[in-house]
C-alpha cells in the first residue's frame, strides 16, 4: 500500500492508521482551526479538514516538486456541538467541567470532516459525518472523578469516547469511530472512490 501523509497530530487517528495497516507520515497541520461563520455548523469541520490537506499538499510540492514523498494527503477535523454551540477542546479543568455539566443527561452531535487530496490528479474529495451521542446523567461527584483522570485534556467536548468516558455514554446513533475521531467506514469509502489500493481492493 502507498504511504499517506496524515495532516493530523491526533494520536487516535495515528492508531487507526496503524490498525488498518496503512503506512503514513505524520505532518500535523499548523493552520488556525477557524472557519467562515456564514457556513452551517455541520460544514465547518469539512472546511477545516480541506484547508489542512491543501496546506500539507502545498508544502509537499514545494519541498520536492519532481518527486513528492507521497501522492496522498489526508486530514480530518472533529467538533462536538449542541444547541448550535461548539464544544471544542477545553482550556482548563474549569472549562471542561462546564462542558460536561452541559452535556450530561442530553444528546449532542459529533461532526467530523474528512478530506483526501491526490497530488498526481490534483483532486480533492471531502465528506461530513455526523453521529449523535447520548450522555447519561452525571452527578457532580462523577464529573469530578472523570476530571481527575485527566482524560478530558485535548479532547473535543472534554471527553474521549474510547476511554473512561464510555462509562457515561448511554448511546450512540451513527458511527462510533466518528465519535473517536475518524469515521472508518467513510474513510475506507473515500480511499476506494479515489483509487487508493487498500489490501486486495482496487478501484479507479
Amino acid at each position: 500500500m502507498e504511504t499517506i501523509v496524515l495532516a493530523s497530530a491526533s494520536s487516535q487517528r495515528h492508531e487507526y492508521f496503524k490498525l488498518l495497516g496503512i503506512p503514513f507520515i505524520a505532518r500535523p497541520s499548523t493552520i488556525e482551526e477557524t472557519w467562515d461563520e456564514t457556513l452551517p455548523l455541520e460544514e465547518a469541520p469539512k472546511a477545516i479538514a480541506t484547508r489542512k490537506v491543501l496546506c500539507a499538499a502545498e508544502s509537499l510540492q514545494a519541498e520536492s516538486a519532481e518527486a513528492p514523498v507521497a501522492r496522498w494527503v489526508f486530514g480530518a477535523d472533529t467538533i462536538a456541538a449542541m444547541d448550535g454551540r461548539v464544544f471544542g477542546k477545553p482550556k482548563d479543568r474549569a472549562h471542561a467541567k462546564h462542558m460536561l455539566s452541559r452535556l450530561q443527561n442530553r444528546a449532542h452531535k459529533v461532526i467530523t470532516g474528512i478530506a483526501l487530496y491526490r497530488l498526481d490528479h490534483k483532486r480533492l474529495s471531502a465528506k461530513t459525518v455526523i453521529s449523535a451521542v447520548n450522555f447519561a446523567p452525571m452527578p457532580n461527584a462523577e464529573i469530578e472523578w472523570y476530571l481527575d483522570t485527566g482524560e478530558w485534556e485535548g479532547a473535543a467536548g472534554a471527553y474521549k469516547a474510547q476511554g473512561i468516558a464510555s462509562c457515561f455514554i448511554s448511546g450512540v446513533q451513527g458511527s462510533f469511530s466518528n465519535v473517536v475521531g475518524l469515521p472508518l467506514r467513510e474513510f475506507y469509502t473515500l480511499l476506494r472512490e479515489n483509487g487508493y489500493e487498500y489490501g486486495a481492493t482496487r478501484s479507479y
